[in-house]
């Protein structure tokens, strides 16, 4: 993968990786990689929200905004989904 893919940018598009499967539980979410055989968990149904919205949405700050997470959390959010990326669990996508 090159550096250019890896870097997580939250100008960019995003979606959920289509290898990953989501399974939601009380506290958020379980997300297991078929790929890598990887498991995953989403500590609150908060992020759980803004993972699965990232697909409709231009951005990653257009999706923090619709799942309603408070500014003052955006960068704690921008940080987990910086380690969702570096693992492939969410992707870059084209924008439209």
């Amino acid at each position: 993968m090159s550096t250019d893919t890896a870097r997580f940018d939250p100008a960019r598009p995003y979606r959920l990786a289509p290898s990953v499967a989501v399974r939601p539980e009380p506290f958020g979410a379980l997300l297991y990689d078929y790929g890598t055989r990887r498991l995953s968990f989403l500590k609150t149904p908060d992020l759980v929200r803004v993972v699965r919205g990232l697909a409709e949405h231009d951005d990653v700050a257009a999706a923090l905004t619709a799942a309603h997470v408070p500014a003052a959390e955006h960068t704690r959010y921008l940080a987990a989904l910086t380690d969702l990326a570096a693992t492939g669990t969410i992707e870059p996508r084209r924008r439209g």
